[in-house]
């Protein structure tokens, strides 16, 4: 009986959402597109005299990655140092317990 009411009660907030916006065009959640202007396109076009600056692109890329990896090595390094600690600390509380 719940699931009946359930399925009537969205069927009709359904139906009810689809007369309001039957006239209307469907729009996405996001704004409305609008065509770049002419400024836009010239701004957005590839430019010769930058062509000599694409390798930039690689370079930065690698810098990156190699950034990535050390940072991975860094935390790394951490937790060991904080696991080293944290055991050599838990040996010595049992070596004073059994003394």
């Amino acid at each position: 009986m719940a699931s009946l009411l359930k399925s009537n009660t969205f069927s009709s907030l359904r139906a009810h959402h689809l007369q309001a916006t039957e006239g209307l065009p469907l729009q996405s959640r996001r704004q409305l597109h609008v065509e770049p202007g002419a400024r836009e396109k010239a701004l957005l076009a590839k430019d010769p005299a930058l062509e000599r600056f694409k390798s930039y692109r690689k370079g930065a890329s690698s810098i990156r990655r190699v950034g990535d990896y050390l940072t991975i090595a860094v935390v790394a390094g951490c937790c060991y140092e904080i696991y080293v600690r944290a055991v050599t600390r838990e040996e010595a509380r049992r070596a004073l317990k059994s003394e």
